[in-house]
């Protein structure tokens, strides 16, 4: 997976957290993404304050894109700030993935409804006939 970082030419151990730190969370997804991209920008040029923006966009296969973004007086806390955002939202796509495993297809709840099984009522098994030659 390759990780593009636009807009910080000069703080080469941004670039490095940010590689680091985003390339440790999206190792616990199963499926590999695509692409993510990290740009760092300054809304308000050389007049200070809350102005620089952090926006990581990740891709990932049959998935919509993820898309998170922060605007502090620093990229280092723009950065913290939307990297805590996609946590929250990983760990959304985590749980809906843990959920989906775990709760039975219909064609097996419904098997083992018919088969008096534990949780459904006893019922003799149908007898499949054998075709006549």
């Amino acid at each position: 997976m390759a990780i593009e970082i636009q807009g910080v030419e000069r703080d080469r151990a941004l670039r490095a957290r940010a590689v680091k730190v985003i390339g440790a969370a999206l190792k616990s997804i199963k499926e590999e993404p695509v692409r993510a991209k990290i740009t760092f920008f300054d809304d308000n040029g050389p007049k200070g304050g809350l102005g620089k923006r952090c926006a990581v966009d990740l891709r990932l296969p049959y998935r919509p894109p993820i898309h998170v973004e922060q605007i502090a007086e620093t990229s280092r806390l723009a950065f913290d700030g939307a990297f805590g955002a996609l946590e929250r939202q990983l760990e959304r796509y985590r749980e809906r993935d843990r959920d989906i495993k775990r709760r039975p297809k219909k064609y097996f709840a419904a098997k083992r409804l018919l088969s008096g099984g534990p949780q459904g009522p006893a019922r003799a098994k149908r007898v499949r006939r054998r075709k006549e030659v």
